[in-house]
């Protein structure tokens, strides 16, 4: 978990076996690597800080497999560029559906942001997941698809449908 209050909040539904994550971890031959994000643009995380909480993405690296970012419940910010730069993932899963909240701000990433996260990063693969599953998205597959035809994105950046499994 990325702090003691969530580990907390999972330990109450049953789960027994849960961990903190520290800045880095290891765990059988894998290294996780706990990063920052902003879980909404800087107007509404003022307004809203308390009900949004803290997020985190996790860097996983083992010597055998390509490196892979989960960047978490953010916005395109500073946090996710750096990491980014810092540990160049492989592969890059986006939580992309343009989750907003009242008045029409972001809360994950929407399209802008996967542009400017593919800028970032050239070398990587990048999944835009979490389309189409919470009432306040307002990215769907289809448009972001569309979006990334328009850019020429298409050849490094996945939307895949439910179920849908890809193999690194």
């Amino acid at each position: 978990m990325q702090h003691e209050k969530d580990a907390q909040s999972v330990k109450s539904a049953g789960f027994s076996n849960v961990r903190v994550l520290n800045e880095v971890n290891d765990y059988e031959g894998i290294t996780l690597i706990k990063t920052p994000g902003q879980h909404g643009k800087p107007k509404v995380l003022e307004d809203m800080k308390a009900l949004l909480g803290e997020v985190s993405g996790v860097i996983f690296k083992h010597p055998d497999e390509k490196s892979f970012y989960i960047a978490g419940d953010t916005v395109w910010c500073q946090a996710v560029e750096d990491s980014l730069r810092q540990y160049h993932p492989d592969i890059v899963i986006l939580n992309s559906c343009d989750a907003q909240v009242i008045g029409n701000e972001s809360i994950i990433m929407g399209k802008q942001d996967i542009y400017e996260v593919y800028k970032a990063a050239p070398e990587a693969t990048i999944i835009a997941s979490h389309m189409e599953a919470v009432n306040h998205a307002t990215l769907s597959r289809k448009e972001l698809r569309e979006f990334l035809n328009e850019k020429g994105m298409m050849q490094r950046v996945l939307v895949p449908e439910d179920g849908e499994s890809y193999t690194f």
